[in-house]
């Protein structure tokens, strides 16, 4: 992959206590920061993301336009690009790579942006899915540099129902004979097939599948998209990386540290920003009732939900135009606050 850059973080102690040997977040960046170095927006990626997939929430004439703002797309630890199990030397490779938690990922990117990029404030943090669980993140770890956020299709904390659903994925992954606790000599295949099959029926709605919306992705019937699923995940991805981003996704808790001590209605409650938090009519992971809630608690915030069929792969991609339209009236907002 081209069209990135690297920042060294060395060796990184983590919210554990294990120190992550030399260290790396791969990020790149569109436009430029102003002189009051105020004029940023942060974009961190999601679950099978990275900084190229963010490029669909932005662009020249949008809401977020690299003509005005500085636009930061940051890899998450785990996504192959950043410090992950698939590139990181032994001692701390494959399966022996250290959890990583949002808390992590948004401390170190703080250090690149401070440290690397000169910038101040941040104009607006906004992510799909695990990039909308690090937008509440950086709300709520560093209150005082962020003016908005809009989280979109994801959480403060990640639900029960979320950590059940992902309990199922990696069972899939697990049982292949071949995964051996992430130590395998043959790829997990069989593994990594169930895996994108089980994906899949979360992905999108029932009503999605009902109405026979994945012909608009090319698919005649559900079997072929099951089998494409398949091939994805068996051609482009680590299963350790797979493996440890479920850990991050499943962790996922903005008060989960010294600051809030567990109490994320605090934490929620300590987000100074102004937020438009975005979930999706259909979405299986992250339901609007969760959102309801968490929107509760924060005295800044606005719910708006989209309505789709789509549910959580309405953000992905091109999927559907109009969620681009509606993210796209949100962000205006923001930033023009």
């Amino acid at each position: 992959m081209t069209g990135h850059r690297t920042f060294a973080l060395g060796d990184v102690t983590l919210q554990s206590g294990t120190v992550l040997k030399d260290a790396q977040l791969v990020y790149q960046t569109y436009g430029s920061l102003n002189e009051a170095s105020d004029n940023a927006v942060l974009i961190p990626t999601f679950y099978t993301g990275d900084h190229v997939r963010n490029e669909f929430y932005f662009g020249p004439g949008r809401a977020i336009d690299p003509g005005r703002h500085f636009v930061v797309s940051i890899n998450l630890f785990g996504n192959r690009l950043s410090s992950s199990p698939s590139n990181t030397a032994a001692p701390q490779d494959g399966p022996r790579f250290p959890h990583t938690s949002f808390h992590d990922n948004v401390a170190c990117q703080h250090r690149l942006l401070t440290e690397e990029l000169g910038v101040k404030r941040l104009k607006l943090v906004t992510g799909w899915s695990m990039g909308a669980c690090q937008s509440f993140q950086w709300g709520a770890q560093f209150p005082g540099m962020v003016d908005a956020i809009l989280p979109f299709c994801g959480s403060a904390k990640t639900a029960p129902h979320n950590i059940v659903f992902l309990e199922g994925v990696k069972a899939a992954l697990c049982a292949d004979q071949n995964w051996n606790g992430g130590d395998y000599s043959t790829k997990p295949v069989a593994g990594l097939k169930a895996f994108g099959r089980v994906y899949a029926g979360w992905a999108f709605s029932q009503t999605w599948y009902r109405e026979r919306h994945y012909r608009a992705l090319g698919f005649e019937t559900p079997e072929d998209l099951l089998v494409d699923w398949e091939h994805d995940h068996v051609d482009n991805w680590d299963p350790n990386n797979l493996f440890h981003k479920l850990h991050t996704w499943q962790a996922g808790d903005i008060s989960a540290n010294e600051t809030y001590g567990g109490d994320i209605a605090k934490a929620l409650g300590a987000i100074k920003a102004k937020a438009i938090v975005m979930p999706a009519s259909t979405d299986l992971y992250f339901p609007p009732e969760d959102s309801v809630i968490e929107v509760s608690h924060m005295p800044n915030a606005e719910l708006r939900v989209f309505d789709t069929v789509w549910g959580h792969c309405c953000a992905s991609g091109n999927n559907e135009p109009a969620f681009h339209r509606f993210f796209d009236e949100a962000a205006a907002e923001l930033l023009a606050d």
